[in-house]
C-alpha cells in the first residue's frame, strides 16, 4: 500500500463524520482538497522542493487520527506554566489541533483593553464562531493543488485557530501559543500508539494593524505524533506581524508544518524558526509580495544531534517593484543529525527594485553530520539587487586551541564557539525577553541539559 492510500480510505470511510465535527467554511474546500492530495499523493525525493525529506516514509505507519473529537483530559492552563520572565504575553492554548477558550494573561492585563486584556475587536479565537471571517481567507493562500500536504492538512482538519486584528489596531501584549501533543483521549480503552494531528491557523491583520505571535511547540507524551500544521497569513497594508515559532518536543515527532504569507503595501514581517528538540522536522515557508514598499525578514536557527533531522525551504515570491528580503538560517549539527535548507527567490518580471539577500550559513560538530545547501535566485526583472551564499564548516581548530590554552576546558570552547555561531540568529528577534530567554535556552541545548519548562505539569 501507498503511504497516501491509508488516508484516502480513512476520508472515503469517514467522510460524513468528519463533516459533522467542522464548520462550514472548512468543509466547504474539504472534498476539492480530497480530489487534489488523491490526483498528487505524497511527493517523493525527485519533487525539488521535497528532495531532501521522504514524505512517503513519515506517512507511512499507521497513526490514529482523531475524527470523532474524542476529548483530551488536560486543562493546560492549570497544568502548563511558561518559564519566560517578564515576556508579558496573551497565553492560549491548543491541544493537539484544539483551540481553548480561556486566557491566561501571565502579568497585569492592559489598560482600557478588551475581554481577555486584548484590545476591542481583536478576536483569538476557534475558527467554527467566526465564519464570516473564515470564508473570505480560510484556503485562498494554501492551495491544495499545489502542495500534497496542504491538501491532506485541508481535508482533514477539523478545527483551528483565528487570530485577527482590525484596522489600525495594536496589540502591544504577545500573543503566546502553546501546541500541546497528547495522546490519550479522556475514557480510551487503551493508550494510542501513535497519532495524527492536523493544526490550522489563519491570521488576519486589517490595514495598520500590529501583533507579535508566538507559537510553542511541546508534547505531552512519549509517544509518536505527525503533526501537519498550515499557517495562512493575510499582513494588510501598513501592518506589521512578528511570528515566531519554537520547537521543543522531542525525537519520536515529526512535524510538517507550511507557512503561507501574503503582504500588502509598505507591510513588515519577521518570520522566526527555532528548532531546539525534535525528531523529524520540514518547514516550508511561502512569502508574497503583493503590494509595493513591504518588506520582510526570515530567521531561523537549528540544534541537532543525534539523528534529528531538520528541513527548512523558503520561497519568497516579488511580484511587485520596491520591495525588500532578508533571509538568514543557521545550523549547527552533531552526531548523526541531518540539516537542509533549500531557499528560493523569485523575482518575477516588473519587479524592479527589489532588494534581496539570502544567507545559509552552518556548523558541522561531528564527522557523522550531513547538512544539504541549495540556496536559489531566479530573476525575470534587470534593476534589482540579489545576492545569495552558503557556508559549511566546522569549529576553528586555531580558535579552539588558542581558548585552551587560556585554561578553557575543550568542552566549554567548543559551547562558547557554537553560542556565538547561533546568536546572531537569535539577536535578530525584536522580542527582547524572548530574545534574552532563548539565548538561555540555547546554551543549555548546547550542554544537553534541555527539558521541558520548569512548573510544567504535563509531563509528569
Amino acid at each position: 500500500m501507498n503511504s497516501e492510500q491509508q488516508y484516502i480510505e480513512l476520508y472515503e470511510q469517514a467522510r460524513q463524520l468528519i463533516f459533522s465535527h467542522a464548520p462550514e467554511p472548512m468543509n466547504a474546500v474539504r472534498d476539492q482538497a480530497f480530489a487534489d492530495f488523491k490526483a498528487q499523493g505524497f511527493p517523493t525525493r525527485k519533487v525539488e522542493r521535497y528532495r531532501y525529506t521522504d514524505l512517503q516514509k513519515l506517512f507511512a505507519p499507521d497513526f490514529g487520527v482523531n475524527v470523532s473529537r474524542l476529548e483530551i483530559p488536560v486543562d493546560p492552563y492549570e497544568a502548563f506554566r511558561c518559564d519566560v520572565p517578564n515576556l508579558s504575553t496573551s497565553l492560549y492554548f491548543v491541544v493537539n489541533d484544539m483551540f481553548h477558550a480561556k486566557s491566561q494573561p501571565q502579568s497585569a492585563p492592559l489598560r482600557g483593553g478588551g475581554r481577555s486584556g486584548l484590545p476591542e475587536g481583536v478576536i483569538i479565537d476557534s475558527i467554527e464562531k467566526y465564519p464570516d471571517i473564515v470564508s473570505k481567507y480560510y484556503a485562498k493562500l494554501a492551495k491544495t493543488s499545489a502542495d500534497a500536504v496542504t491538501a491532506l492538512n485541508t481535508m482533514l482538519a477539523q478545527s483551528g485557530m483565528l487570530v485577527y486584528v482590525p484596522r489600525n489596531v495594536k496589540v502591544e501584549r504577545t500573543i503566546q501559543v502553546i501546541n500541546i501533543l497528547k495522546a490519550t483521549p479522556k475514557n480510551a480503552q487503551r493508550q494510542v500508539p501513535d497519532l495524527m494531528v492536523n493544526r490550522r491557523v489563519l491570521i488576519v491583520l486589517e490595514e495598520g494593524a500590529e501583533l507579535k505571535l508566538l507559537f510553542c511547540d511541546h508534547a505531552a507524551d512519549d509517544r509518536h505524533f505527525l503533526t501537519t500544521q498550515v499557517t495562512e497569513a493575510f499582513v494588510g497594508d501598513r501592518a506589521r506581524l512578528d511570528l515566531y515559532c519554537m520547537e521543543e518536543t522531542h525525537h519520536d515527532n515529526v512535524r510538517i508544518s507550511n507557512v503561507y504569507i501574503d503582504q500588502q503595501r509598505d507591510s513588515r514581517v519577521n518570520h522566526n524558526v527555532i528548532t531546539l528538540h525534535n525528531g523529524v522536522t520540514r518547514n516550508k515557508l511561502d512569502l508574497t509580495f503583493s503590494g509595493e514598499g513591504a518588506e520582510c525578514g526570515c530567521y531561523g536557527c537549528v540544534i541537532a544531534d543525534k539523528e534529528q533531522h531538520v528541513d527548512n525551504n523558503t520561497l519568497i515570491t516579488h511580484r511587485v517593484p520596491h520591495c525588500a528580503s532578508t533571509e538568514l538560517y543557521k545550523y549547527v549539527l552533531d552526531d548523526k543529525s541531518v540539516g537542509a535548507f533549500a531557499g528560493r527567490v523569485l523575482v518575477e518580471h516588473g519587479a524592479q527594485k527589489t532588494l534581496s539577500q539570502m544567507t545559509n550559513q552552518n556548523l558541522t560538530a561531528s564527522t557523522e553530520a550531513r547538512m544539504f545547501t541549495q540556496p536559489m535566485l531566479e530573476i525575470y526583472a534587470d534593476d534589482v539587487k540579489c545576492a545569495h551564499g552558503s557556508t559549511v564548516g566546522q569549529l576553528n581548530d586555531a580558535a579552539l586551541f588558542y581558548m585552551q590554552q587560556r585554561g578553557i576546558s575543550l568542552k566549554e570552547a567548543r559551547l562558547l564557539l557554537q553560542n556565538a555561531f547561533i546568536n546572531e540568529v537569535i539577536d535578530k528577534m525584536e522580542l527582547e525577553p524572548l530574545r534574552d530567554r532563548l539565548h538561555y535556552l540555547v546554551e543549555k541545548r548546547f550542554r544537553g541539559e534541555l527539558n521541558k519548562c520548569k512548573g510544567c505539569k504535563l509531563c509528569k
